[in-house]
């Protein structure tokens, strides 16, 4: 293959990993560029992650949730010695793609991927789905059910309606204030 153009190919491509090493690999991968003198080739290495808020004994904590556990993401163009330095790094199990050719990502996922990545704002993460049967378990209406009407993921509340003297009545509440049943 020879060298080329560094720039001739260069694209994100996806690596797998083995689950819980993504960020172990990312630094590996950097690391071996850097000692195999690659640094013009391989670029940049990313796990993608977004913040969730999740909620731990009826308190919301934030957390850092990998959008694609088992993938790391790599800047790079490929060759025979980008590829076999990347192949090679321990806990990677290879490249997505067809055989030994690894596929780019498209600029459009590409653009999905970043617009998750940069949302600043934390997310509720919710086991919630309209029609799911719920029992309160805090507040006014305590020990009722009543079924899911809507979700609002973004504020973490939901609307369950609840039978109140005969007749179904929308109330809104926290998810840490119901259980699914």
């Amino acid at each position: 293959m020879g060298k080329q153009d560094p720039n001739a190919g260069r694209n994100w491509y996806v690596v797998h990993t083995y689950s819980g090493y993504e960020d172990s690999v990312r630094e590996a991968i950097l690391q071996r560029a850097e000692s195999f003198g690659m640094q013009d080739y391989v670029f940049d290495v990313q796990v993608p992650k977004e913040k969730q808020l999740m909620f731990r004994k009826g308190e919301a904590t934030e957390e850092e949730k990998k959008l694609f556990p088992g993938y790391v993401l790599v800047d790079m163009t490929v060759t025979d010695e980008s590829w076999y330095i990347v192949r090679n790094t321990p806990n990677v199990t290879g490249f997505v793609g067809s055989g030994n050719i690894p596929v780019p990502v498209t600029p459009e996922e590409f653009g999905v991927i970043e617009r998750r990545v940069g949302e600043q704002e934390a997310k509720f993460r919710s086991d919630f789905q309209v029609g799911d049967l719920v029992v309160i378990i805090d507040g006014p209406f305590k020990n009722y059910e009543g079924t899911v009407d809507s979700v609002d993921v973004n504020k973490g509340k939901l609307n369950v309606l609840v039978l109140i003297f005969d007749r179904e009545t929308p109330v809104e509440l926290d998810f840490t204030q119901v259980k699914k049943k």
